[in-house]
């Protein structure tokens, strides 16, 4: 495992936990724009991860360990 994948299986988690945060806080708050973090917590919950596309250093899906 690189560092990018390190830092890949990071990002996955915090992209769910920003997403989760900003909606309950939307919910909470009144606001609409709690639908911004439907973004991220789509983004990490596909495991899409934008540092992968850009730099092709992460180990492709097929090859990880789970």
């Amino acid at each position: 495992m690189n560092t990018f994948d390190k830092i890949r299986a990071f990002c996955k988690k915090f992209r769910i936990f920003l997403g989760i945060t900003l909606i309950f806080l939307g919910i909470y708050t009144g606001i609409v724009w709690f639908y911004l973090g439907v973004i991220p917590l789509i983004a990490g919950l596909v495991d899409f991860c934008p540092l992968c596309i850009i730099s092709k250093k992460c180990t492709p899906k097929n090859l990880q360990e789970t």
